[in-house]
């Protein structure tokens, strides 16, 4: 068996001590470029493979990053922890997540990643943090990732909701319709609410009376809402008005869409020759359903989060930054917009 290289190896091959060694293995800057170059080229040549652990404690890191989010399961979540996952590989970090049911529970997980080398950073999605946690976050100088959510004591990466549903909304009504609904999920979750206001004012600002009647959730709660069950039950409810039901909707996500979908098909309602749908997320399935919806950069967003985190890390007196992306809308056939003008698809596909 090989003997394994150690640094006092690298140390007598380059002509140095093995302190100056340790320093520029851990990235300390105050080793002239000369001799950190030989020393690397050194470590190179006797392929020399460090001990992480012994590393994280040289330097006082856990390596370690942790997600904390109130549930797993989610398109979004899933979508966007994909690309925090890509990039805490490449910056060689590891990636703990802690599912947590709502916000209150992010104290407890809070508290226990504050003790000593637990981890480097945190980053919180879609919760919008109670005062104690933000303020023992903010004595414990610990870097810290905002998702989906915003606060101005730190780093930020959000979607202006409220634009994509105002987006999604007027685009039903520049096709003509004038008696447009909204399929929302729980008022507690702030996407909710947000795209709650985007919609209401694109309907005001068009000149259609905006009525309560015109916004259902369905009474899952799983998921805030945010679920195929709950889309599936708020169209069940449209449906029970009658003459009274709209013919077009923006749907708060696009899992919810896909039960809406079900539900009206269950009734013989086509689409869009029948009724229209515009949903929100872009997830991978929405292209199969052919769905118009409001794209957001999830991938993105989760790799932007982590190179922030990062940042912050390294540098935790950087100006505290905030991202705010825009939805993008992507037309596909479920809102109706490639239909001729005697109202039928003037394309081969059909969402059914």
């Amino acid at each position: 068996m090989a003997k394994k290289v150690t640094i006092y190896d690298i140390a007598r091959e380059a002509g140095v001590g093995i302190g100056t060694v340790s320093r520029v293995l851990n990235n300390n800057p105050s080793v002239a470029p000369e001799t950190r170059n030989r020393i690397s080229e050194v470590a190179k040549r006797l392929s020399y493979q460090p001990h992480t652990y012994a590393q994280r404690l040289a330097r006082q890191q856990s390596e370690t990053i942790s997600a904390v989010i109130p549930f797993f399961t989610s398109y979004f979540f899933m979508e966007v922890l994909r690309g925090v996952q890509e990039k805490v590989s490449e910056f060689g970090y590891d990636l703990v997540l802690y599912g947590v049911e709502h916000a209150d529970q992010a104290e407890n997980y809070v508290a226990k990643a504050l003790q000593r080398g637990k981890v480097d950073g945190i980053l919180f999605f879609s919760m919008k943090m109670p005062d104690r946690v933000l303020s023992m976050l903010k004595e414990s100088n610990l870097p810290v990732g905002l998702v989906d959510s915003v606060s101005p004591s730190f780093d930020s990466i959000s979607v202006a909701n409220a634009e994509g549903a105002y987006a999604a909304t007027s685009h039903l009504v520049e096709l003509g319709h004038r008696k447009v609904g909204m399929l929302n999920a729980r008022s507690v979750s702030t996407p909710a609410t947000e795209r709650l206001q985007g919609f209401r004012r694109a309907l005001e600002q068009q000149g259609i009376p905006y009525s309560d009647s015109l916004v259902k959730c369905g009474k899952s709660t799983r998921h805030d809402g945010f679920n195929r069950d709950s889309g599936y039950e708020a169209m069940m409810d449209f449906i029970a008005m009658g003459s009274e039901m709209p013919n077009a909707f923006f749907i708060s996500s696009d899992i919810q869409a896909f039960g809406a979908i079900a539900a009206l098909n269950e009734k013989g309602f086509r689409i869009p020759e029948d009724i229209a749908i515009v949903g929100f997320d872009d997830i991978e399935l929405a292209r199969l359903m052919r769905l118009t919806t409001m794209r957001q950069p999830m991938f993105q967003m989760g790799v932007l989060a982590i190179e922030r985190l990062v940042s912050r890390m390294s540098n935790p007196d950087m100006e505290i930054l905030h991202t705010t992306f825009s939805p993008t809308l992507i037309v596909r056939e479920s809102c109706g917009a490639f239909m001729s003008s005697e109202g039928m698809p003037s394309t081969k596909s059909r969402l059914r």
